[in-house]
């Protein structure tokens, strides 16, 4: 079996673990600061704007631990390392956002049909604070969230935060101007509609991963034809796509070669075919079982 050394452009762990524990603080802060805004002004969007940052808090904590253990070093026991523990801290995540959605429509659905008086400037004050505190998170975060499907996790759910405190402002205003109560509760089911679709997304990536599926956009199809094109070649079978965690993505496959080749010459070989995965496929990690007319693999291509 012959593998390929790789990196991995990752982000710095010690800098998102920074910029995470502020979000933590900030977040700690909002989800204090709309509680009591709610219950003194009455509005139930801006309760569920605080159960939705509480969760956020919950969620960033965990994304945290997650970090943590993805840069343990590998041991015999776990020749992969810790990797996948910041996909789990997605699937967490996302399942919590699920879960956080159902609840806004309860609470949106039963303020609807009883509307309450809501102090609107009370209600406008605390969620311009909470939109303030959301947007730096979001900043904080927006640039990790790019090759990280755990910080990606965490990033959605400040995201949602900060529409939903932007949702709460407009809903406030509205209220002062118009006393339209009701407009409260609308706001909330919006909130959980975006929140329900982000979520199921995350789950739904989160899953693909765990289950070991096809990265998206890869064609494990497309690229047999590729390597069977490299001269050599016979043909490609026993092949396996999938990722460790997010960008991660390994390779690994059995080659007919079409001649009996000395190992030197099979070297050479398979540093085209290595080339190839990098440059076009983004493959960070190969494995090649070389094979003369000697196994019965099944190709994906008959």
């Amino acid at each position: 079996m012959m593998k390929m050394e790789h990196t991995h452009n990752r982000f710095s762990a010690g800098g998102k673990e920074k910029k995470i524990v502020l979000c933590v603080f900030l977040n700690f802060l909002i989800t204090a600061a709309e509680v009591a805004g709610g219950m003194v002004s009455g509005s139930v969007s801006l309760l569920s704007d605080a159960l939705h940052n509480f969760s956020d808090t919950v969620s960033l904590v965990v994304s945290l631990i997650a970090i943590k253990l993805s840069g343990r070093k590998r041991t015999e026991s776990h020749t992969f390392g810790y990797k996948r523990a910041e996909i789990l801290a997605a699937l967490f995540n996302a399942s919590v956002l699920v879960i956080v959605s159902f609840f806004l429509f309860k609470e949106a659905g039963s303020r609807f049909f009883s509307p309450v008086l809501i102090n609107s400037r009370l209600m406008i004050s605390v969620a311009v604070v909470g939109l303030g505190a959301n947007l730096i998170a979001v900043l904080l975060l927006r640039k990790d969230a790019r090759g990280d499907m755990n910080v990606k996790s965490a990033y959605l759910h400040l995201f949602a935060d900060s529409l939903s405190s932007a949702g709460v402002i407009a809903g406030g205003i509205l209220i002062f101007l118009f006393k339209i109560y009701w407009i409260d509760s609308v706001l909330t089911i919006l909130i959980g509609l975006y929140v329900l679709k982000e979520g199921y997304l995350l789950v739904c990536e989160s899953l693909r991963i765990l289950m070991q599926g096809t990265p998206e956009g890869l064609d494990a199809r497309e690229i047999q034809k590729d390597v069977e094109r490299i001269q050599g070649v016979k043909d490609l079978h026993h092949v396996h796509v999938w990722e460790i965690t997010a960008g991660d993505v390994h390779f690994e496959a059995h080659i007919n070669l079409a001649m009996d080749m000395k190992i030197s010459e099979s070297c050479e070989l398979k540093a085209r075919i290595e080339k190839l995965l990098r440059e076009k496929y983004q493959v960070t990690h190969v494995t090649i079982q070389f094979e003369y007319d000697c196994c019965q693999g099944v190709p994906l291509i008959k």
